[in-house]
């Protein structure tokens, strides 16, 4: 007779995060949209944890089958909610690049370039409905995580390409870790903007600019000395 596996050993099923078909007519196209913008909304009143499928039908004014033929479950309709969100942002970094905004010539204005990105990261996060619960699933929800990674590990690479001759004198693990390191900084203080209302949003968004292009500013020269031996 063979024995039964320990509780501890059952499998555990994680929440497919795919919507289940992308609609190709204008009635499933607009069922798909209400859809997004229904859980948009109700996260913005009732945040991530009281948020269900049923409750976006029910504001939707959708039969649950309406719903799960595009969306397994809460977690898919928060992917897609985040990758819109974090696709809206990259393309705004890509065309701030594309414009020479990483190729300042001066501290001030590699400050004013970086403020200029920053209010439009702000503005892009704050239209977008649910936009404070969506950065929090982010962060709290580890399946939810690999959204942002993927946002994150896109902008970075396209950002070390515009950067790598700017500071020849810098490894490319030096330039790739500042990046990761100023890229964070940026994005926690976009979460702190949208999380307190009471935050001046101008000058946070100019401290943390100051922040990164002092960072910057001085790297070339850090990353030109030798490292000290180890041990």
């Amino acid at each position: 007779m063979a024995k039964r596996a320990p509780a501890s050993a059952a499998t555990v099923t994680t929440p497919s995060l795919d919507a289940k078909s992308l609609p190709s007519r204008p009635r499933g196209k607009n069922t798909y949209e209400v859809v997004l913008a229904t859980t948009g909304e109700l996260l913005a009143e009732v945040g991530f944890e009281r948020l269900t499928t049923n409750l976006v039908c029910e504001r939707a004014g959708l039969t649950p089958p309406a719903l799960y033929r595009y969306f397994p479950n809460k977690y898919a309709l928060i992917s897609e909610l985040a990758r819109r969100l974090m696709e809206a942002q990259d393309e705004a970094v890509f065309a701030w690049m594309d414009q020479g905004g990483a190729a300042a010539r001066t501290l001030e204005e590699a400050v004013e370039q970086n403020l200029i990105l920053q209010k439009q990261v702000i503005a892009i996060t704050r239209s977008q409905p649910g936009g404070l619960w969506i950065l929090r699933a982010i962060r709290a929800v580890p399946m939810l995580q690999e959204v942002r990674t993927a946002s994150r590990n896109k902008v970075l690479d396209r950002m070390f390409d515009a950067l790598r001759d700017a500071y020849p004198t810098v490894s490319d693990e030096h330039l790739r870790t500042a990046m990761r390191l100023s890229e964070q900084m940026t994005y926690a203080a976009v979460e702190m903007i949208i999380e307190d209302p009471s935050l001046d949003d101008d000058k946070v968004a100019e401290e943390v600019s100051w922040m990164v292009s002092l960072y910057y500013h001085q790297l070339a020269a850090r990353g030109s000395r030798p490292r000290p031996p180890k041990g």
